[in-house]
């Protein structure tokens, strides 16, 4: 069935921002070590970041017509999420959809499919996120639909579901989630920078990471 649906809630500007501030590695040890998207989905460019709500579409593989639904109904700061099956023998996406992307503001692309044109993709400055890069072209034949739940990477994204990017890889947040887990982040990161102070102050990874207990457990023997 074909629907071109809305995102059902878009999460309050403020979450997001929050969790702007944190890397998608963060996040997923914050969150229980949840949420982690397939590390074979990467930036075309180790410089891009993403952050915001998922605009979750199904598109038949090698067919892009509904990527180009789902760009002409996003909105500013959405994030495009692609089920395409998982098939990487095909450019679905490349310069010239990006252009469109930026004129219309959105914040990114997810894509479990390949995509093109990337050293435009990189000057652009556009984040794309992919499952590989493929100079194949695409047909335009099957209409799905848009916001249903999605798995891409591994991972049940639901519409509004916030998505974090950068050079290390992708993570997703439920949007009921996303203040606590900004919350669980920032303890995190206070508590690596005390970490690095303490190893800057002469302590060892011993001390700091509290193994003491642990070695002798195991029956660690050091010769020395």
């Amino acid at each position: 069935m074909t629907h071109i649906k809305k995102m059902p809630v878009r999460p309050p500007a403020a979450e997001i921002d929050a969790l702007a501030k944190f890397s998608p590695a963060t996040i997923h040890e914050a969150q229980g070590r949840r949420g982690a998207i397939s590390s074979r989905i990467k930036p075309v460019d180790y410089r891009m970041k993403l952050c915001g709500p998922a605009f979750t579409v199904r598109c038949a593989p090698r067919d892009n017509i509904m990527l180009q639904l789902a760009i002409n109904y996003a909105r500013p700061g959405d994030i495009i999420v692609v089920s395409a099956g998982e098939y990487e023998e095909a450019g679905s996406f490349g310069d010239v959809l990006a252009n469109a992307c930026l004129a219309k503001g959105i914040g990114g692309l997810v894509t479990d499919s390949g995509v093109r044109d990337t050293l435009q993709l990189r000057e652009l400055g556009f984040p794309v996120f992919s499952l590989s890069v493929c100079i194949k072209g695409t047909v335009k034949e099957t209409l799905t639909s848009t916001n249903d739940p999605i798995v891409v990477g591994g991972e049940l994204i639901h519409p509004g579901d916030i998505i974090v990017g950068d050079a290390d890889g992708l993570v997703v947040v439920r949007q009921e989630e996303a203040r606590e887990v900004a919350r669980l982040s920032q303890a995190r990161e206070e508590a690596e920078a005390e970490y690095i102070a303490a190893y800057k102050a002469g302590k060892s990874v011993i001390e700091v990471s509290k193994l003491d207990a642990v070695l002798k457990a195991k029956g660690l023997i050091v010769e020395v």
